[in-house]
């Protein structure tokens, strides 16, 4: 075969590679294929609306300046959240292609083209679609608009995969673990700016929006969207300006991602250049945390979890973001004045979600664990550790949290209630992740930027989602207790019994949600090792 012929063949055969990974893996069960079409029809339904709504701002005076934010937002989403959240699969993992005799170039446009093709691409080109409709009211806007979408999407894309690219081994080597902890810290402080920007949207109109909107027109990918509002008011020169800005953003992101590509595919891994740790030192360690926990089988258990957190790069990004996001929310809105002591509550929620997944956290390591597991009360012992591993960093800081935005608020008659509510919904939360994490187990894999295996995102964000609304549920007794004591005349002197009640009620929920699911993990654990050992 030519050179010539092999080169053009790398597209269409990456491309095939990606539907044939899709396709194979939700094979495996009806289950997985149920949870992968369930995301699509809900990222579908949410695209519709919101291109709804675009729609619906053709003809507003301050449509352009919507569209032009809404287009940095994306291609700021695009950018980190690869990094931290389920997405991607084998074809989009470079350390996948190394030894294979492929070229950057031809590599980086099979890639890029194999990147086109999901859910997110779809929803990003239905926003981009949206956008324009909203602002184009001529022929040469809609012109211009054709390309805007290309143009923007194709950034969206190759800023994704550059980025993803310079950053792999920030996930796969020790030395760069810390970065991704405080990458995940920017991107929490991030989100709850993008929130604060939205109250304040909500508050002061769409008008607020023209001066950052005046900046970002000129920013790639946000400048292909701006053409066309350029090209509407008759700005042709300045339209061609801003869609030549977004091309060679885009030949600018190629390049990069081909360097990047080019030194991952030929240089070292510098985590296996590292020394090794003395293993009379690690032992030392190891048994000064030992003595702290419980003897038997529930201490080793905790200190495994524990172990994760700390020296898992995943696991400890997770945390950590977990961790900024409860405090900031409640901290920063009780710092502006809008906030509520419920938002405390954040703090509870967001570290319960670490429950979820807990084999899934083990990966291919899983089988020395099943291997442990022979009865339901094995099951139900090796839960109830990782729950007391979890509750170990949970109360304290949750209790920390709540105390804060109380003193913050000045609002200490409350404090006894939301304590009381955060541990109800910290309790809930527990059982649901313990039930969730034998029914809906999916991979992490160790290598790469992706937080599940290929055909399994789908089962991702059911598994997290799905659990906790079922928390809401468990929670509503609690809940509707506190309306009643609130509404209810002479109720709010009784408020103090939601710290008790809310904590025997978490705990309880807790102990049955562990008591259900041991033995369903029992029963299941060739399927659980199985879907964890996927990546």
């Amino acid at each position: 075969m030519s050179t010539t012929a092999s080169v053009g063949s790398v597209t269409p055969v990456v491309v095939r590679l990606k539907l044939s990974l899709l396709r194979n893996g939700l094979r495996q069960s009806a289950g997985r294929r149920a949870a992968y079409v369930a995301s699509i029809v809900v990222v579908l339904l949410f695209a519709a609306l919101q291109l709804i709504g675009l729609i619906a701002l053709r003809g507003n005076t301050h449509a352009a300046s919507v569209t032009v934010l809404l287009t940095a937002v994306l291609a700021l989403g695009w950018a980190v959240m690869p990094l931290f959240f389920a997405s991607g699969d084998e074809t989009l993992d470079p350390t996948r292609l190394v030894m294979l005799p492929l070229r950057p170039r031809p590599l980086v446009r099979a890639l890029l083209v194999a990147s086109l093709v999901g859910i997110g691409p779809l929803f990003t080109l239905c926003m981009f679609a949206g956008s324009v409709i909203a602002m184009a009211h001529s022929t040469a806007a809609y012109v211009t608009g054709v390309v805007a979408i290309v143009l923007a999407l194709l950034v969206c894309v190759a800023l994704a995969r550059a980025v993803a690219t310079a950053n792999i081994q920030l996930l796969t080597s020790r030395k760069g673990r810390d970065l991704a902890v405080l990458s995940g810290l920017v991107i929490a402080v991030g989100a709850q700016l993008v929130n604060f920007g939205a109250q304040k949207l909500g508050s002061s109109g769409l008008s607020t929006l023209d001066p950052a909107a005046e900046v970002l027109r000129w920013v790639p990918p946000a400048s292909a969207i701006g053409a066309v509002d350029s090209v509407n008011e008759g700005s042709y020169a300045t339209g061609f300006a801003q869609l030549v800005l977004s091309a060679g953003a885009l030949v600018a992101l190629l390049a990069l991602w081909q360097r990047s590509l080019t030194r991952l595919m030929t240089s070292p891994d510098g985590s296996t250049l590292q020394a090794a740790e003395p293993t009379r030192d690690k032992a030392g360690r190891s048994s000064g945390l030992s003595r702290l926990l419980p003897a038997g089988r529930t201490g080793t258990v905790m200190e495994r979890s524990l172990r994760y957190v700390w020296r898992d790069p995943k696991t400890k990004a997770a945390w950590v973001t977990s961790l900024a996001i409860g405090l900031i929310v409640p901290v920063f809105n009780a710092l502006q004045g809008t906030g509520s002591i419920y938002f405390a509550c954040f703090a509870a929620g967001m570290l319960g979600i670490q429950m979820y997944n807990q084999f899934g956290q083990d990966t291919s390591a899983f089988w020395m664990v099943a291997l442990t597991i022979s009865s339901t009360r094995d099951a139900y012992v090796e839960l109830r550790a990782r729950a007391l591993a979890l509750l170990l960093i949970t109360l304290p800081y949750a209790t920390l949290v709540t105390v804060l935005t109380t003193a913050m608020l000045g609002d200490w008659p409350a404090l006894p209630e939301v304590l009381g509510l955060s541990f109800a919904l910290l309790g809930a939360m527990l059982a649901t992740g313990a039930w969730s994490s034998a029914r809906f187990p999916y991979s992490i894999p160790q290598e790469g930027y992706k937080n599940v295996a290929p055909g399994q995102a789908g089962l991702a964000w059911i598994s997290i989602f799905g659990g906790m609304v079922a928390a809401a549920l468990l929670c509503a007794p609690v809940i509707a207790f506190t309306i009643w004591l609130h509404v209810s005349a002479g109720g709010e002197d009784w408020t103090w019994l939601l710290l008790p009640l809310g904590t025997a009620y978490g705990a309880g929920v807790t102990l049955l949600g562990l008591r259900l699911a041991a033995p369903r993990t029992a029963r299941r654990l060739p399927e659980i090792l199985a879907a964890v050992s996927k990546g």
